[in-house]
């Protein structure tokens, strides 16, 4: 026997290869399960992991959740509290423990819906379905908006309560749901479709508000649905998701282009109150009064300093006319017409008195200067010259001969004489 056993035992493991081995056989053979129990000696470590203990009377398990597989919860975790947890058994095999991978962790009670609803926000985000990309912004000014909620409910009178008081303006068109039960998600998705698309019924909306009150998760589920969760995200019209209370999330909050905590805020959210409309437009109304005094003032002043300096540009101006005009006036004066009219009929008088004085004097004083020019004349002219025995040769044209280098053989020469002239010809 002993042999035998030797025999079937042969192989020796090391600690590490018994201890993968057993990790191996537990993951592959439990994987992925739900566990409910007491939570003991919670620790968050600084590195953000949380290692804690689930028990019941009998039996206890570790449990770790890393930094990063979950969300922040609502309330934090303590020692006493009463949850389900969905996870992977696998081992720690520096301590050769196995323990409990935390993915889920819920309070006690909640059951296969939450897990439901985990399960399906993982996939819609995977896919991208709550992306801010795609989100698209409310109008600031909406004129029309839809409402998908029940026709009888708390939420519809809420909202319409609010919307009457802030946009008295406003078209609201309702699609009435069932909000609850079976086949209101179906409701709920066409409804919303519809209102998303225009036809003759009704123009285009600028916002449509899927609603209805609070309520556990199984009232609310409805909207957890993944029929309705894709026709909000695809919707050309923007969507405000406000179901439930402040504290409820349903997978439409994730996917609407804004998710508003209550039917009420949802109203305060999508449209500006008119008092406070008022009261900005009275600021405007004051800011825009207060700017038009400024500036009227502003050209008030420059109206008062241009005109101020237009009057010392013309007073300067009109001193300068001034000055000009005194000055030919003066000159005007100093050469006054009928005093130079005066002046010089006097002088023509006074000339006119010695033309008339001066004719004979002036030709007797004649008289004698042309007897003493014609004395001279006739001592020193060329006449009294000839008469003398002298005599003046003179070329064909006229010009006086003076040297014997102006005569050539031949030439005609005029010679004058005191009684006359004579031609030759040169030798």
């Amino acid at each position: 026997m002993q042999a035998d056993f030797f025999q079937q035992t042969s192989k020796v493991f090391t600690v590490s290869e018994l201890t993968r081995s057993i990790r191996g056989t537990l993951e592959t053979k439990f994987g992925a399960v739900w566990v409910q129990g007491e939570i003991s000696n919670y620790k968050l470590h600084p590195s953000g992991h949380q290692y804690f203990t689930l028990k019941d009377q009998r039996a206890q398990i570790a449990c770790v959740i890393w930094r990063d597989t979950m969300a922040p919860l609502r309330q934090p975790l303590a020692d006493g509290a009463q949850v389900q947890v969905y996870g992977t058994v696998t081992v720690f095999e520096a301590q050769g423990k196995y323990q409990l991978r935390v993915d889920i962790l819920q309070p006690r009670g909640l059951g296969l819906l939450q897990a439901k609803f985990e399960a399906l926000k993982r996939k819609l985000e995977a896919e991208g379905l709550f992306a801010p990309e795609p989100k698209q912004p409310l109008p600031k000014f909406p004129r029309r908006i839809g409402i998908v909620t029940s026709p009888s409910g708390a939420a519809i009178r809420d909202i319409l309560n609010v919307l009457r008081r802030r946009a008295p303006w406003l078209q609201i068109l309702i699609n009435p749901v069932r909000v609850q039960g079976v086949g209101a998600a179906q409701e709920i998705a066409v409804a919303i479709r519809e209102l998303a698309t225009p036809n003759k019924n009704w123009s285009p909306l600028d916002v449509i508000v899927v609603t209805r009150g609070g309520g556990s998760i199984e009232d609310l589920w409805e909207f957890n649905e993944e029929i309705v969760a894709r026709a909000i995200f695809n919707s050309v019209v923007p969507i405000v998701s406000a179901v439930g209370h402040e504290i409820d999330f349903t997978i439409c909050d994730f996917v609407a282009d804004l998710r508003a905590p209550t039917p009420s805020a949802a109203a305060e959210l999508i449209v500006p109150d008119i008092a406070d409309l008022r009261r900005h437009l009275d600021n405007c109304v004051r800011a825009l009064g207060r700017e038009l005094f400024n500036r009227l003032r502003n050209a008030q002043q420059r109206l008062d300093h241009a005109r101020e300096t237009l009057r010392r540009c013309l007073s300067h101006k009109i001193d300068g006319y001034k000055r000009g005009l005194a000055h030919i006036t003066a000159a005007l004066q100093a050469r006054n017409p009928a005093r130079e009219l005066m002046m010089r009929r006097n002088r023509f008088i006074d000339l006119h008195r010695r033309l008339i004085a001066c004719p004979g004097r002036l030709l007797e004083s004649a008289r004698h200067h042309f007897q003493r020019i014609e004395g001279i004349l006739r001592v020193l002219g060329p006449d009294a010259t000839l008469r003398r025995g002298y005599s003046i040769t003179m070329n064909e044209r006229g010009k006086i001969i003076r040297t014997i280098a102006a005569v050539r053989p031949k030439m005609k020469i005029r010679t004058r004489v005191s009684d006359g002239e004579f031609g030759s010809e040169a030798l």
